[in-house]
Protein backbone atom coordinates (compact mmCIF):
# COMPACT_ATOMS: atom_id res chain seq x y z
CA UNK A 1 0.00 0.00 0.00
CA UNK A 2 1.18 3.50 -0.83
CA UNK A 3 0.79 6.12 1.91
CA UNK A 4 1.33 9.10 -0.39
CA UNK A 5 -0.05 9.71 -3.89
CA UNK A 6 0.81 12.62 -6.18
CA UNK A 7 -1.50 13.13 -9.15
CA UNK A 8 -1.32 15.02 -12.39
CA UNK A 9 -4.49 17.09 -12.96
CA UNK A 10 -5.57 17.43 -16.61
CA UNK A 11 -6.36 14.05 -18.15
CA UNK A 12 -5.85 12.30 -14.81
CA UNK A 13 -8.34 13.67 -12.28
CA UNK A 14 -10.20 16.15 -14.48
CA UNK A 15 -11.32 15.94 -18.10
CA UNK A 16 -10.44 19.50 -19.11
CA UNK A 17 -10.07 18.83 -22.82
CA UNK A 18 -13.11 20.65 -24.19
CA UNK A 19 -12.56 23.80 -22.13
CA UNK A 20 -8.90 23.91 -23.18
CA UNK A 21 -9.87 23.47 -26.82
CA UNK A 22 -12.62 26.09 -26.61
CA UNK A 23 -10.22 28.62 -25.07
CA UNK A 24 -7.50 27.84 -27.60
CA UNK A 25 -9.81 28.09 -30.58
CA UNK A 26 -11.42 31.28 -29.25
CA UNK A 27 -7.99 32.89 -29.04
CA UNK A 28 -7.01 31.66 -32.51
CA UNK A 29 -10.24 32.95 -34.05
CA UNK A 30 -9.74 36.32 -32.37
CA UNK A 31 -6.39 36.60 -34.15
CA UNK A 32 -7.71 35.31 -37.48
CA UNK A 33 -5.74 32.05 -37.22
CA UNK A 34 -6.97 28.55 -38.17
CA UNK A 35 -8.52 26.51 -35.35
CA UNK A 36 -7.97 22.86 -34.39
CA UNK A 37 -10.17 19.84 -33.71
CA UNK A 38 -10.74 19.19 -30.01
CA UNK A 39 -8.97 15.81 -30.11
CA UNK A 40 -5.73 17.46 -31.20
CA UNK A 41 -5.59 19.30 -27.89
CA UNK A 42 -4.77 15.98 -26.21
CA UNK A 43 -1.29 16.42 -27.65
CA UNK A 44 -1.10 20.20 -27.39
CA UNK A 45 -1.67 19.94 -23.62
CA UNK A 46 0.69 18.46 -21.05
CA UNK A 47 3.61 20.89 -20.89
CA UNK A 48 1.82 23.96 -19.55
CA UNK A 49 -0.23 26.69 -21.21
CA UNK A 50 2.73 28.61 -22.73
CA UNK A 51 3.80 25.47 -24.60
CA UNK A 52 0.18 24.75 -25.60
CA UNK A 53 0.00 28.23 -27.15
CA UNK A 54 3.23 27.64 -29.07
CA UNK A 55 1.79 24.42 -30.45
CA UNK A 56 -1.56 25.83 -31.60
CA UNK A 57 -0.39 28.99 -33.38
CA UNK A 58 0.67 28.88 -37.04
CA UNK A 59 4.25 27.92 -37.81
CA UNK A 60 6.74 30.80 -37.59
CA UNK A 61 4.17 32.96 -35.80
CA UNK A 62 5.81 36.19 -34.57
CA UNK A 63 6.48 36.23 -30.82
CA UNK A 64 4.27 39.30 -30.42
CA UNK A 65 1.29 37.39 -31.83
CA UNK A 66 2.06 34.31 -29.73
CA UNK A 67 1.88 36.51 -26.65
CA UNK A 68 -1.41 38.02 -27.82
CA UNK A 69 -2.91 34.54 -28.27
CA UNK A 70 -1.66 33.63 -24.79
CA UNK A 71 -3.31 36.69 -23.28
CA UNK A 72 -6.65 36.07 -25.01
CA UNK A 73 -6.53 32.39 -24.05
CA UNK A 74 -5.82 33.13 -20.39
CA UNK A 75 -8.60 35.70 -20.08
CA UNK A 76 -11.15 33.41 -21.75
CA UNK A 77 -10.06 30.28 -19.90
CA UNK A 78 -10.18 32.07 -16.57
CA UNK A 79 -13.87 32.75 -17.15
CA UNK A 80 -14.78 29.44 -18.79
CA UNK A 81 -12.46 26.79 -17.30
CA UNK A 82 -15.39 25.04 -15.61
CA UNK A 83 -17.95 25.21 -18.44
CA UNK A 84 -17.47 21.60 -19.57
CA UNK A 85 -14.72 20.28 -17.28
CA UNK A 86 -15.69 17.41 -14.99
CA UNK A 87 -13.90 14.84 -12.83
CA UNK A 88 -13.53 11.46 -14.48
CA UNK A 89 -16.05 8.88 -13.26
CA UNK A 90 -15.56 7.82 -9.62
CA UNK A 91 -12.50 10.05 -9.07
CA UNK A 92 -14.17 11.97 -6.25
CA UNK A 93 -15.23 8.72 -4.56
CA UNK A 94 -11.69 7.38 -4.83
CA UNK A 95 -10.22 10.54 -3.28
CA UNK A 96 -12.71 10.34 -0.41
CA UNK A 97 -11.82 6.68 0.15
CA UNK A 98 -8.10 7.52 0.18
CA UNK A 99 -8.74 10.22 2.77
CA UNK A 100 -10.52 7.68 4.94
CA UNK A 101 -7.41 5.49 4.77
CA UNK A 102 -5.22 8.48 5.75
CA UNK A 103 -3.44 8.45 2.37
CA UNK A 104 -1.95 11.89 1.73
CA UNK A 105 -2.76 13.27 -1.73
CA UNK A 106 -1.14 16.03 -3.75
CA UNK A 107 -1.30 17.43 -7.27
CA UNK A 108 1.78 18.34 -9.32
CA UNK A 109 0.72 19.87 -12.62
CA UNK A 110 2.08 22.03 -15.42
CA UNK A 111 -1.22 23.90 -15.43
CA UNK A 112 -0.90 27.46 -14.13
CA UNK A 113 -1.07 27.41 -10.34
CA UNK A 114 -4.03 29.79 -10.00
CA UNK A 115 -6.16 27.84 -12.49
CA UNK A 116 -5.20 24.59 -10.75
CA UNK A 117 -6.17 25.80 -7.29
CA UNK A 118 -9.48 27.16 -8.61
CA UNK A 119 -10.42 23.88 -10.28
CA UNK A 120 -9.32 21.65 -7.41
CA UNK A 121 -11.19 23.72 -4.84
CA UNK A 122 -14.35 23.69 -6.95
CA UNK A 123 -14.40 20.00 -7.82
CA UNK A 124 -12.65 18.33 -4.89
CA UNK A 125 -12.91 20.68 -1.93
CA UNK A 126 -10.60 19.47 0.83
CA UNK A 127 -10.02 16.00 -0.64
CA UNK A 128 -6.58 17.08 -1.94
CA UNK A 129 -3.95 18.06 0.63
CA UNK A 130 -1.50 20.04 -1.55
CA UNK A 131 -1.67 21.61 -5.02
CA UNK A 132 1.49 22.67 -6.84
CA UNK A 133 0.92 24.21 -10.27
CA UNK A 134 3.19 25.99 -12.72
CA UNK A 135 4.63 29.32 -11.63
CA UNK A 136 6.77 31.65 -13.71
CA UNK A 137 10.46 31.25 -13.04
CA UNK A 138 10.25 27.72 -11.64
CA UNK A 139 10.96 24.43 -13.45
CA UNK A 140 8.04 22.50 -14.89
CA UNK A 141 7.55 18.78 -15.29
CA UNK A 142 9.31 16.50 -16.17
CA UNK A 143 11.65 18.34 -13.81
CA UNK A 144 10.73 16.94 -10.37
CA UNK A 145 10.68 20.38 -8.71
CA UNK A 146 6.92 20.45 -7.99
CA UNK A 147 6.90 16.81 -6.89
CA UNK A 148 9.79 17.44 -4.51
CA UNK A 149 7.94 20.37 -2.93
CA UNK A 150 5.02 18.06 -2.16
CA UNK A 151 7.27 15.27 -0.89
CA UNK A 152 8.94 17.73 1.46
CA UNK A 153 5.61 19.01 2.78
CA UNK A 154 4.42 15.46 3.37
CA UNK A 155 7.79 14.37 4.79
CA UNK A 156 7.12 11.38 2.56
CA UNK A 157 9.19 8.26 2.03
CA UNK A 158 9.69 7.91 -1.73
CA UNK A 159 9.28 4.15 -1.46
CA UNK A 160 5.77 4.74 -0.11
CA UNK A 161 4.82 7.31 -2.76
CA UNK A 162 3.11 6.76 -6.12
CA UNK A 163 2.95 9.29 -8.93
CA UNK A 164 -0.14 9.05 -11.17
CA UNK A 165 -0.53 10.69 -14.58
CA UNK A 166 -1.67 10.24 -18.16
CA UNK A 167 1.32 11.21 -20.32
CA UNK A 168 4.99 10.62 -21.06
CA UNK A 169 5.73 13.87 -19.20
CA UNK A 170 4.22 12.37 -16.05
CA UNK A 171 6.08 9.08 -16.31
CA UNK A 172 9.38 10.93 -16.81
CA UNK A 173 8.55 13.20 -13.87
CA UNK A 174 8.11 10.16 -11.65
CA UNK A 175 11.37 8.68 -12.91
CA UNK A 176 13.24 11.94 -12.28
CA UNK A 177 11.80 12.11 -8.76
CA UNK A 178 12.67 8.48 -8.00
CA UNK A 179 9.03 7.42 -7.60
CA UNK A 180 6.92 4.50 -8.79
CA UNK A 181 4.53 5.58 -11.53
CA UNK A 182 1.07 4.63 -12.72
CA UNK A 183 -0.28 5.68 -16.10
CA UNK A 184 -4.05 6.07 -16.38
CA UNK A 185 -5.66 5.01 -19.64
CA UNK A 186 -8.72 7.29 -19.51
CA UNK A 187 -6.67 10.45 -20.12
CA UNK A 188 -5.14 12.27 -23.08
CA UNK A 189 -2.45 9.81 -24.21
CA UNK A 190 -2.06 6.14 -25.17
CA UNK A 191 -1.08 3.03 -23.23
CA UNK A 192 1.92 2.58 -25.53
CA UNK A 193 3.20 6.06 -24.74
CA UNK A 194 2.89 5.41 -21.01
CA UNK A 195 4.62 2.02 -21.12
CA UNK A 196 7.36 3.29 -23.44
CA UNK A 197 7.94 6.14 -20.97
CA UNK A 198 8.51 3.77 -18.07
CA UNK A 199 5.17 3.37 -16.29
CA UNK A 200 5.45 0.74 -13.55
CA UNK A 201 1.69 0.24 -13.61
CA UNK A 202 -1.18 1.15 -15.90
CA UNK A 203 -4.81 1.47 -14.82
CA UNK A 204 -7.81 1.36 -17.14
CA UNK A 205 -10.31 2.26 -14.41
CA UNK A 206 -10.41 4.27 -11.20
CA UNK A 207 -11.23 1.06 -9.36
CA UNK A 208 -8.02 -0.54 -10.65
CA UNK A 209 -6.00 2.52 -9.66
CA UNK A 210 -7.42 2.35 -6.14
CA UNK A 211 -6.38 -1.31 -5.89
CA UNK A 212 -2.86 -0.41 -7.01
CA UNK A 213 -2.65 2.27 -4.32
CA UNK A 214 -4.28 0.42 -1.42
CA UNK A 215 -4.43 -3.30 -2.28
CA UNK A 216 -8.16 -3.00 -1.56
CA UNK A 217 -11.36 -2.83 -3.58
CA UNK A 218 -13.06 0.53 -4.07
CA UNK A 219 -16.69 0.28 -2.97
CA UNK A 220 -18.95 2.32 -5.25
CA UNK A 221 -22.35 3.16 -3.78
CA UNK A 222 -24.61 4.21 -6.65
Amino acid sequence: MYKFVIFDLDGTLLNTLEDLADAGNFALKAMGFPVHETEKYKYFAGNGIPKLIERIVPEKCPRENVEKVHGIFSEYYGKHCMDKTQPYKNISKMLAALNQKSVKTGIATNKDHDFSVKLVKHFFGDKIDVVCGRRNGFPKKPDPYSVNIILEQFKADKKQTLYVGDSNVDMKTAENAGLDSCGVLWGFRTKKELIDSGAKYTADSVEQLYRIITDNKLIIDN
